[in-house]
């Protein structure tokens, strides 16, 4: 470890690269305790305390939510509408050929919709949780609506600075900058999260929180073992002849193909999807005037709590439906074969062209099975302990570590193939 940490801070580039990231996290934790004007501190700490969906909201605005920054949303309109975009990629023709027949060209001008879809979605989301948070006597009683559409475009500029900043970092920086945030946002909660763990310690349950860290073992394995696991598809490369009677090919190489290779984003669409009928249901559960209407937004608030059984079925499948979603998006098996036929490759047994298209996509299918239905148990495996332990902070924490455990793995390959392609350009 040491002399890997001297190498990478010898490399003049790659130190740049993550003092870059490091002084963007530092900014972002800056503007996450910056709050907006008008704020009952007292009465938004009683608050959170007593709602678990807005707890596990805000550790994916990174904190800024509980303080009613100028960054209360984090990134979710811009993850929300990454989600419409993707999902319209697929049904419109237009979209899909933008985003994956024209090139760098066709990828920006698909980026560039996303980030205009974006605005509308900050406006709309930050209104409805504004709204939410003065039914609850959040903001002092003389906020009027002139201070409300100015924390409104407050809370809009602040998340699409962010986006920005997000982006700036997968430009000039080391991995996927929206992840980034996220992970700062999940790690800067982490102290608080054990604060209150410890606050709560009983010793008679000494075994319960013995469970507790081995789930958290164990979940940091799992997510290991799934991103790191591949199935290697044998290519090989038929010789040819050259002009002056030598010849080139006839290497037998691999094709990796991941079993996760969505990674960690269906972990985020999901979380992301999930928590808005229960915010939708507790907006009309405050604001209805008919006794029918607060009871069935009611039923439905309770449902979509993170300690409810259908919170966890449903955030399974959701799990599930994105792994195989998001793999359909970035794995196209009949690009993978053109390029193999052009290049002179085949994998044996399987004729090029269409055949070896198909042959891909059963076998990204069946791997893709293993890898969903994996993230999935352990996206929901601390929620099935938490109905045991009773320890709230469990489903939580099942949900950080997914994504922690998941950007860090991400780093350390994007800063080893860094420092591979140091030591082959000074080679």
């Amino acid at each position: 470890m040491a002399s890997w940490l001297a190498q990478v801070a010898k490399t003049v580039d790659l130190r740049k690269k993550i003092l870059f990231i490091v002084w963007i996290l530092v900014l972002y934790r800056v503007l996450a305790i910056i709050p907006l004007p008008g704020v009952d501190v007292t009465r938004l700490q009683q608050f959170f305390s007593d709602n678990q969906l807005l707890g596990l909201l805000n550790i994916f605005s990174g904190g800024g939510l509980a303080n009613i920054s100028i960054v209360l949303l984090g990134v979710a309109p811009y993850i929300t509408a990454s989600i419409i975009m993707q999902l319209l990629g697929s049904m419109i023709p237009y979209l899909e050929q933008m985003n994956k027949e024209e090139g760098e060209a066709g990828r920006q001008k698909f980026n560039m919709i996303t980030r205009w879809l974006t605005v509308p979605l900050a406006i709309v989301q930050s209104f409805a949780l504004i709204s939410l948070l003065s039914s609850q006597g959040i903001f002092l009683t003389s906020f009027t609506g002139f201070d409300k559409a100015a924390v409104v475009i407050a809370a809009t500029a602040g998340t699409i600075f962010l986006m920005w900043l997000g982006e700036l970092m997968s430009e000039k920086g080391i991995g996927n900058g929206v992840s980034i945030l996220i992970f700062a946002g999940i790690v800067a909660s982490l102290p608080g999260s054990m604060s209150q763990l410890a606050s709560t310690y009983d010793a008679t349950q000494f075994f319960t929180y013995v469970m507790f860290a081995a789930l958290a073992l164990a979940t940091i394995g799992g997510v290991v073992v799934i991103t790191e696991a591949q199935r290697n598809i044998p290519v090989t490369y038929a010789k040819r002849v050259r002009g002056d009677g030598g010849s080139v090919g006839g290497a037998t190489t691999h094709l990796p193909l991941r079993i996760n290779q969505a990674g960690v984003i269906p972990i985020i669409f999901a979380v992301s999807l999930i928590l808005i009928p229960g915010l939708i249901a507790n907006v009309i559960m405050k604001q209805a005037h008919s006794q029918m209407v607060i009871d069935w937004a009611t039923k439905i608030y309770t449902m979509f709590q993170p300690t409810s059984w259908v919170y966890g079925i449903l955030y399974f499948i959701l799990v599930v439906a994105f792994t195989y979603f998001y793999t359909a998006v970035v794995f196209d098996p009949h690009k993978i074969a053109e390029n193999l036929q052009k290049q002179g490759g085949y994998v044996p047994g399987v004729r090029p062209g269409e055949p070896t298209a198909d042959y891909l996509h059963r076998i990204v299918n069946r791997i893709t099975l293993v890898g969903a239905v994996s993230l999935g148990l352990i996206a929901v495996l601390p929620f099935i302990v938490q109905q045991i332990t009773n320890i709230q902070a469990v489903t939580i924490g099942g949900t950080s570590l997914l994504i922690v455990v998941s950007v860090v793995l991400d780093l350390s390959k994007n800063v080893q193939s860094q420092l591979a392609m140091q030591s082959y350009d000074q080679f």
